[in-house]
């Protein structure tokens, strides 16, 4: 499927590593908070990103971090970027107390969802101040946001899952950041018997789960995920320990 292609109608950088980019795409104006996007960087490279505005227009935001998303990033306003999607399952939103975990630019999939949930309790963390992401949308959408930083720059000096404790009364979680900090998520809630939603990052090609680029134990995060319930990552051996290069070997994470 050949991707659609748009000119950037806006370039905002969020963080000193993040950016937003805005472009109108019909299809994507219908997706679920969660879904992704394959994004083409003409002469580059496509990548996999999931949406963190979805409306009459969308954007994807990204960490600087690798040669397509540099290239990316050089990008300005009226250029062009290719689009593929929206892919996969997103989260699914559900009455009762809320608290959203966010790591890093794991907030970029959980801000359109803050719309769709009742004043929840949004966990921020990030290795310093500066790349605290979307903090002040968060404080529009939330009841109450509390901040981590691993440098302790901001807020707690610590994890942000340190802040889990005192938030036992939520109904359920939805989580997005670093594996290893979800990892710790969602043991804390199966340990209390709250629900969880977890959106996993693997290294993809298609986006249509034919590359197993993405497999985890039998599953691929852009078909069946990149959203998934706790229950079902409690039953994989991989989460958490173990993913996939470009070349396909399993590696540590």
């Amino acid at each position: 499927m050949p991707p659609r292609i748009h000119a950037l109608q806006a370039v905002e950088e969020n963080t000193a590593r993040h950016k937003t980019f805005y472009f109108s795409d019909g299809q994507c104006a219908q997706a679920e908070p969660g879904q992704f996007v394959m994004v083409w960087v003409p002469g580059v490279d496509e990548m996999p990103m999931s949406l963190s505005v979805i409306g009459e227009r969308q954007a994807v935001t990204v960490e600087a971090k690798g040669p397509g998303t540099e290239a990316l990033h050089a990008l300005r306003e009226g250029e062009r970027i290719g689009i593929r999607g929206p892919y996969g399952h997103g989260f699914w939103a559900a009455p009762g107390r809320a608290v959203v975990v966010a790591g890093g630019t794991g907030m970029a999939p959980l801000l359109p969802l803050l719309e769709h949930l009742e004043q929840p309790v949004v966990l921020l963390g990030a290795r310093t101040a500066s790349l605290l992401l979307f903090r002040e949308e968060a404080t529009r959408l939330a009841g109450q946001v509390r901040v981590a930083t691993d440098d302790g720059s901001a807020g707690h000096h610590g994890p942000v899952t340190e802040l889990l404790e005192g938030t036992e009364e939520a109904d359920r979680v939805y989580t997005c950041g670093p594996e290893a900090m979800m990892k710790k998520v969602v043991d804390w809630c199966s340990q209390r018997g709250i629900a969880v939603q977890a959106s996993l990052e693997r290294y993809m090609k298609c986006g249509l789960g034919i590359c197993d680029s993405c497999a985890i134990d039998g599953l691929h995060v852009c078909r069946e995920g990149p959203v998934f319930t706790g229950e079902v990552l409690a039953s994989l051996e991989d989460f958490g320990r173990w993913k996939r290069a470009p070349s396909g070997k399993k590696v540590p994470l």
